[in-house]
Formats: C-alpha cells, sequence, structure tokens
C-alpha cells in the first residue's frame, strides 16, 4: 500500500477537531490528550504542530475568523458596511459559543483576529474617528456582537409573560409587549442585537459629527 497523499495531521485538522470537541463536549472537555484520543494518535504528536494549548487556541481562532467577512468594511457607506461585519462577526460566534468562554479574557495574538481588528479600526478612522474613539467602538462592537452570541436573553424566561404576574407587573408587561412585535419572543435575541448595533452606530456618527464642527 502505497503512503498517504496527505499527513495524517496538520495544524489545521487539528484545529478543526478541537472545534468540534468544543461543541459536542464544551470547554472542560478540550484538552491535549482528549483531542489525541478524538484524532486517534499519541499526545505528543500533536505537539508536531502546536506548541501548546494556547498555540491550539489561536489555531482554531484563525479558523474562525477566516469566516469572518471583511468586506463590508470597505462599503462606501459606512454605516452599512460597519452594520453589515458586525451581522456577520455574530453570526460566525453564534457557530462556535463555547469559544467565546475559551477565548474573551485571552491576550489577542492569532494573525487573523489581529487582521481584523486592524481592518475594522482602520474603517473607523476613515469615518472620522480619532484614534481612541475608533478603539473604544472596535470594543462597544465586540462586547455587542460576542455578548449577544454567548447569551440568549429571550430563553431565560421560560414562562408565558402572564406567569411572572403580579410578582414581577413591569417584566410582564415588557414581554408581552415584546410577545406582540414581529417575531415575537423567539425573536427577542435579533432585537436586542439589532437595537445596540443602532444605538452604537448612533454614538459613531455623533462622534464624528462632533469632530467635524
Amino acid at each position: 500500500m502505497g503512503r498517504p497523499s496527505q499527513p495524517l495531521l496538520s495544524r489545521e485538522n487539528i484545529a478543526r477537531a478541537a472545534l468540534v470537541l468544543l461543541d459536542e463536549l464544551g470547554p472542560q472537555a478540550l484538552t491535549m490528550r482528549a483531542l489525541a484520543q478524538r484524532l486517534g494518535v499519541s499526545g505528543a504528536s500533536l505537539y508536531h504542530h502546536v506548541a501548546s494549548k494556547d498555540d491550539l487556541l489561536d489555531a482554531a481562532l484563525d479558523l474562525i475568523n477566516e469566516e469572518i467577512d471583511l468586506g463590508p468594511l470597505e462599503h462606501p457607506q459606512w454605516r452599512e458596511g460597519i452594520a453589515a461585519y458586525a451581522r456577520g462577526y455574530r453570526e460566525v460566534y453564534m457557530r462556535y459559543p463555547n469559544m467565546i468562554a475559551m477565548v474573551a479574557r485571552r491576550r489577542v495574538e492569532a494573525d487573523k483576529a489581529l487582521r481584523g481588528y486592524d481592518t475594522l479600526m482602520g474603517a473607523l478612522l476613515r469615518v472620522g474617528c480619532g484614534p481612541a474613539k475608533a478603539a473604544e467602538v472596535a470594543a462597544a462592537i465586540d462586547y455587542l456582537v460576542l455578548g449577544s452570541a454567548l447569551e440568549t436573553f429571550a430563553a431565560g424566561f421560560t414562562r408565558a409573560p402572564e406567569g411572572y404576574r403580579p410578582a414581577y407587573p413591569s417584566l410582564a408587561e415588557s414581554l408581552e409587549g415584546a410577545e406582540g412585535v414581529g417575531s415575537g419572543l423567539t425573536g427577542l435575541d435579533d432585537r436586542g442585537f439589532e437595537l445596540g448595533l443602532g444605538l452604537v452606530l448612533d454614538g459613531l456618527a455623533a462622534a464624528v459629527r462632533g469632530r467635524d464642527a
């Protein structure tokens, strides 16, 4: 039998296996030993391709960030472009919610993550943001996108709205109102994200006008 045309292991397929393991079993399950078992190799074999668990997470992040479309940040209408970028960014991380907990407080070293931030801040600078404001807006978009991808607000309320009366009347009234709008309670997470995104962009527009005044 001839030798396989592709090596059994590569940095990319190790990272993809890590993402599958995270998705199936959660952050606590992601260890180098568990990953080696999943791939059917010795633990030592992994270290020929990833130097450490931190390096593995960087490789997995690069795969995720490859899916984020930076193209909208070149849109001539900055508001439409940044909104489309933020929506796409959120859609990608909604496919990998367990990864958010793994990287939320890590240093940013993955190349494609750094390129993403560089591209976003470049777009903000072109809009007319000062450098400090560009960093603040990028941070706000990150909080909004990753927070909304990780948490579901609507699913936390398991009773029918009326079930929160009389102890929580304002909650009941608000949920009843949300139930009667558009996509109802099931669409509340998306509507909340869109509201937050609109507020961030409104603030950006105001900051730019202030610099122009």
